[in-house]
């Protein structure tokens, strides 16, 4: 993305930060999606604590490689000045072919530029059938 929605936040422009994560997400391009974060990020993913965009496009690497056929949904929950709750969907497969559907909230803090300089997630895996899939 080459120009960034930047706080404050209204209604329109939280709306249209969170469709923006949710389609790069989507891509499953690593570099993609950590163009979004500010070069210091700080990430609480599950029970994982990290920094900085290398360590997101290795954690992504990494997510992507596990989690195949991935398709997330996001979903605006709250948002002020410079912060941004979503609630979260996604499905994905393991190895074996097991499906998987993820529910989660995250949490956004952004600087002045409208890089993602925080992120606090959390999340609970719900194994499900192909046929219960909703996502696709």
């Amino acid at each position: 993305m080459s120009t960034y929605l930047r706080p404050p936040f209204t209604l329109e422009t939280a709306r249209a930060k969170v469709q923006a994560a949710e389609d790069a997400w989507n891509s499953r391009d690593p570099e993609r999606v950590a163009r979004a974060y500010s070069e210091d990020s700080e990430w609480r993913n599950r029970t994982e604590f990290f920094r900085g965009r290398e360590a997101i496009r290795n954690f992504l690497r990494g997510k992507w490689e596990r989690e195949l056929d991935y398709r997330l949904m996001k979903e605006l929950w709250a948002f002020t000045e410079n912060r941004i709750s979503v609630r979260f969907e996604y499905e994905w497969h393991d190895t074996k072919g097991q499906w998987f559907r993820t529910h989660g909230n995250e949490h956004w803090e952004f600087n002045e530029e409208g890089l993602m300089r925080r992120r606090d997630m959390s999340a609970n895996d719900i194994p499900i059938l192909e046929s219960e899939r909703r996502l696709r």
